[in-house]
């Protein structure tokens, strides 16, 4: 990822970064491949410490660092436009789940097979 968006913007990186996976990784390459004076958005919720090299921030790169968290209202937006299908949602979910299988939806949540996202159907 970070070789082809320096080659997309001519070795430059990116202008905003957008964290939205929660994953530490997301952190780290998000910081190597926004452009110096860029916008880093946190818009996750990351459930584990994160390690980075803070002289990338405001030494190397002086980013404008920017934490925002989704909204209640967003979601009912959300939901109606991925029932309509105008929001596209294609490979976000990876598993389908009955409620019965909770022990294993949860399993699969915790990103140890490979998973983006896991859904249950009611």
């Amino acid at each position: 990822m970070d070789e082809e968006i320096k080659k997309l913007t001519d070795g430059y990186g990116c202008d905003v970064y957008i964290e939205a996976t929660g994953h530490p990784s997301s952190v780290i390459q998000g910081l190597s491949i926004v452009r110096k004076l860029g916008r880093f958005v946190e818009f996750s919720v990351i459930g584990q410490e994160t390690t980075v090299d803070w002289s990338i921030i405001g030494d190397r790169k002086e980013l404008d660092i920017l934490g925002v968290h989704l909204i209640p209202y967003a979601y009912p937006i959300v939901i109606e436009n991925m029932r309509k299908g105008t929001l596209k949602t294609d490979g976000v979910v990876t598993n389908i789940f009955s409620i019965e299988e909770w022990e294993k939806a949860i399993d699969y949540a915790s990103g140890k097979y490979g998973d983006l996202k896991v859904a249950f159907k009611f």
